[in-house]
């Protein structure tokens, strides 16, 4: 009961500090509207609008090569092309100007190239430390992939074709070949073998629905509260800071409360504070952003458990370093840019590196990102967030024994 009444002393003393409030509820709503307007939050009532990345297109070859090249890339759940009578400048000023994410340039040799098997490279126009980049030049890479396949396919059959005596004049041969180019690139639309992925009943995801949400606040709502947690912890930390300087820790120890008594009591009432904080925000992001945290209920109270136990050990840990209650506000800022920055709360982690994204799953927000766009992106279930729950525990377990370690009582 010692430890019970500890813990609510400090949230009493947290409540009644006004920063306390701004940096459990306010900042994190406004955060993830900020985050959700630059991802596309209501950025149109039209429910038919094409969510797709607008790429301009200029094709200067009139073969039959490049026209399916079109058509491949018109295929694409990530892009949508854009045909403007324009020339290469203009386009290049337009994705300047960002009413493009990209433009393609098709150059007039490109369909004789490839069909020699000789490929000429295409000409792309975008910003490269754009966050969309690697997804414009990975989809256009695909469907380069994909007409080479095609080509080889048509090249194929026409040959069998001519050897079985089948096509007598060079014009039935182009004919063929244009005809079975056509039904090659046409296969991609509905390839033989699709991977699809479900997990605990859910209904099955394709590959582009586990990256890529309708809902624009689908990434900055559990980014925000990753980021958020670990702010919220300024107050909590400052508490111990102030009992330290006062002497009222010294003279806890001369009551019956054992030491480790007192670093769980304190620990409580951080994360007693951190899952209320996390589940306001659930609520707000259920409720009012329309995602779907409740779809799977036990998966989001488990992550969200382990969120709360690793943000409570970071925030014990910052009160046994600080010896100020300046101090305090550095040590829980900067752990939560830096976080924050690396683990994908401000943008998302399939738009970066590989190199990126191993050293973001370094970090403790990346896991809780993870966990949380599985159940709101993915559709995925309880199964789904047992690795990052882990990994959070663990957080959890060395960041308390460090603050074990270092935490003095005078």
């Amino acid at each position: 009961m010692r430890v019970l009444d500890l813990a609510f002393k400090d949230i009493r003393q947290i409540l009644r500090d006004k920063q306390s409030a701004f940096f459990l509820l306010i900042m994190p709503i406004v955060f993830t509207l900020l985050f959700g307007f630059a991802f596309g939050g209501f950025d149109s009532g039209d429910d038919d609008a094409d969510p797709r990345l607008p790429v301009g297109f200029l094709n200067q070859d009139a073969g039959i090569t490049a026209q399916r090249f079109m058509g491949l890339l018109e295929q694409s759940d990530v892009l949508r092309l854009v045909t403007p009578v324009a020339d290469a400048d203009a386009l290049g000023q337009q994705v300047a100007e960002g009413d493009l994410a990209a433009a393609v340039i098709v150059p007039a040799d490109f369909g004789a190239q490839m069909e020699a098997n000789t490929p000429v490279p295409v000409t792309l126009i975008m910003d490269p430390t754009a966050a969309t980049a690697f997804t414009i030049q990975g989809e256009l890479e695909t469907a380069i992939s994909r007409l080479a396949s095609a080509l080889q396919t048509a090249r194929i059959s026409a040959d069998t074709a001519v050897a079985q005596g089948q096509l007598a004049s060079e014009e039935e041969q182009r004919a063929y070949f244009a005809d079975a180019l056509t039904r090659a690139v046409t296969a991609w639309q509905s390839p033989p073998v699709q991977v699809r992925a479900s997990s605990t009943g859910a209904a099955a995801q394709t590959d582009s629905t586990a990256v890529y949400s309708d809902n624009a606040f689908a990434h900055s709502s559990p980014g925000m509260m990753a980021q958020f947690a670990l702010a919220g912890l300024i107050t909590a930390s400052q508490v111990l800071v102030l009992e330290r300087k006062s002497g009222a820790m010294r003279r806890l120890l001369t009551t019956n409360m054992s030491r480790a008594s007192i670093l769980v009591g304190h620990y409580l009432a951080m994360f007693i504070m951190i899952i209320a904080q996390l589940l306001i925000m659930i609520l707000f992001g259920q409720l009012l952003l329309q995602l779907p945290y409740f779809q799977e209920p036990a998966a989001t109270l488990l992550l969200v458990i382990a969120s709360a136990f690793f943000a409570a050990s970071m925030g014990l840990l910052i009160g046994a370093l600080a010896k100020s209650e300046e101090q305090a506000v550095v040590y829980s800022l900067v752990p939560m840019f830096i976080l924050a920055g690396l683990g994908g709360a401000w943008m998302p982690l399939e738009f970066t590196p590989l190199s990126v994204q191993r050293i973001a799953y370094l970090t403790p927000i990346a896991w809780i990102m993870d966990g949380f766009k599985d159940i709101i992106v993915r559709g995925l279930g309880l199964e789904s967030v047992l690795t990052a729950t882990a990994v959070l525990l663990l957080y959890a377990v060395i960041l308390w024994l460090l603050a074990a370690w270092r935490f003095r009582f005078e």
